[in-house]
């Protein structure tokens, strides 16, 4: 609707600056047609000017100057000069027309002062106490006769321009309005559709001049709503027959598992039949692990994984995980060093404490998978940075409080961004698998020309963490270490974490 709204105060906004453009317009037009009418070289400039120089002769008569004939001859004028008191011409120009006459009554002159005579429109001066009519081409200016005005009327002429410019205006929006109604009957509708088409299902009213437009969104969404059920089917068929088939591949899997295991104990066997079933019991738990991990990734790509929420210790989960994972390292092969940043005592956040502890579970496993011979590993927990340098959260020093119910406070709660960043010198990733890691979502990475040069791929365990972290709203970022090998850096976001700093 309030779309529908800001397109109505658009079109009224264009009507009305229309209207003032198209007035500004006119007015400028009409200026510069009249300017030559107002100019002080009009009609009766003329008359004065030729006046001017009618000049005496020696004999006591009257001689036009060259430059007043050059004047009449520029304007196609004529001029007499009547004497007062008789009212005969006493001079008159040698281009007089024969009908003009050489004698004038006092009615005469008041009638040649105002209008015409014999239809030349004629101006007027005086030379001393005699009158010079100057007489133009008949189509030269048109003159009116009877030009008076009431005095009220011209006083209230700029309220009743006014007036007139309000009437106007209000004609015209009345007519926009009749005949933009149905258009903007018809604008609503579509709107309004617009709008819901991402959310949901929507039917437009096919009527009105944009019926047609209507008609198209009704397909559109038709054909949404059909692919999104198609989709949906697709998602909840492929999520069945994977956990389908992981169901059906644990029992022949734990058989395999279990006989491996009494193999390996059967010390009448041969030391390498032993090894040989070592190796199928230790390849069984593999295989069991990734059908787990291809299980919980179907889950979570499907939104199919329930989440349980509580307020978890992202530090304890991170340790518990690490010891684990050194206690696992019989041979220590993989030496892990800890560091958290000064004055973080816990990282609580709202999440799965049970999916916070497979990804970091995920990304030690990734670790020995790829390194066989062993590798140095960091992990590392800081508070991300805002903008200012500061640790999101934190206070300056000019902004905390010294008074001693403060001072003898030994936490107080934070909220920012808090990252976990995991690093091996191992044999690493390079650019083009980093990018692949990044960019495609699905189990990836296998070596140059399809063979498995690594021995094994980054892929799905990592697929798991990414998914995990944006279930939380966080993110997963897989990158080089400063030593060459393979680093993850997990961020968990603003809303999920409170963060306690011990004081000092």
């Amino acid at each position: 609707m309030k779309h529908t709204l800001r397109l109505i105060r658009r079109f009224v906004f264009i009507l009305m600056f229309s209207v003032i453009l198209l007035f500004a317009l006119n007015v400028i037009l009409f200026i510069a047609a009249t300017y030559d009418e107002t100019n002080a070289r009009g009609g009766w400039q003329w008359a004065e000017e030729v006046t001017e120089e009618l000049l005496s002769s020696d004999g006591n008569g009257l001689k036009l100057s060259q430059k007043g004939a050059e004047i009449l001859e520029e304007l196609d004028a004529w001029a007499v000069l009547v004497a007062d008191g008789t009212g005969d011409v006493i001079w008159h120009s040698d281009n007089l027309p024969p009908e003009i006459p050489l004698h004038y009554s006092a009615a005469d002159i008041s009638w040649g002062t105002r209008g015409y005579i014999k239809d030349y429109p004629t101006t007027t001066a005086s030379k001393g106490k005699d009158l010079l009519i100057l007489g133009h081409p008949k189509t030269r200016y048109w003159k009116q006769m009877w030009n008076t005005w009431d005095y009220d009327l011209i006083k209230n002429a700029p309220g009743t321009i006014l007036k007139a410019a309000g009437v106007n205006l209000l004609v015209i929006i009345f007519i926009y309005m009749v005949f933009t109604f149905g258009f903007l009957r018809s604008v609503k509708p579509v709107v309004d559709g617009i709008e819901r088409l991402p959310e949901e299902e929507v039917h437009v009213r096919e009527r009105g001049q944009l019926s047609g437009l209507a008609s198209a969104i009704n397909q559109a969404s038709e054909k949404l709503r059909s692919q999104e059920h198609a989709l949906k089917k697709k998602e909840r068929a492929q999520a069945n027959w994977i956990a389908g088939v992981s169901h059906d591949i644990r029992t022949p899997l734990s058989m395999v598992m279990g006989y491996a295991g009494e193999l390996e104990e059967n010390r009448a066997l041969p030391d390498e039949a032993r090894k040989q079933a070592q190796v199928i019991r230790l390849q069984s738990v593999r295989m069991k692990n990734l059908i787990n991990d291809l299980n919980l990734y179907s889950r979570l790509e499907y939104t199919m994984q329930p989440l349980k929420r509580s307020k978890v210790d992202f530090a304890a989960v991170v340790r518990l995980a690490a010891a684990d994972f050194i206690n696992s390292d019989l041979e220590q092969k993989y030496p892990v060093e800890w560091s958290m940043e000064e004055g973080l005592a816990a990282c609580v956040i709202d999440g799965d404490k049970e999916l916070l502890g497979r990804a970091v579970n995920n990304i030690l496993t990734n670790v020995r998978v790829h390194n066989p011979d062993g590798c140095r590993i960091t992990i590392k927990m800081e508070k991300e940075k805002g903008k200012d340098g500061k640790r999101k959260g934190e206070r300056g020093k000019d902004e905390k409080r010294t008074d001693e119910k403060e001072k003898d406070e030994t936490r107080r709660d934070e909220t920012g961004r808090l990252s976990l960043i995991i690093e091996d010198n191992g044999t690493g990733a390079d650019q083009e698998q980093l990018k692949q890691l990044k960019n495609t979502p699905h189990y990836m990475m296998c070596g140059r020309n399809g063979s498995s040069e690594r021995g094994e791929r980054h892929g799905m365990g990592l697929l798991i963490v990414r998914q995990i972290a944006e279930v939380h709203g966080g993110t997963a970022e897989f990158f080089q270490s400063q030593e060459g090998g393979f680093g993850v850096k997990l961020t968990l976001t603003l809303e999920h974490i409170a963060v306690m700093i011990e004081k000092a």
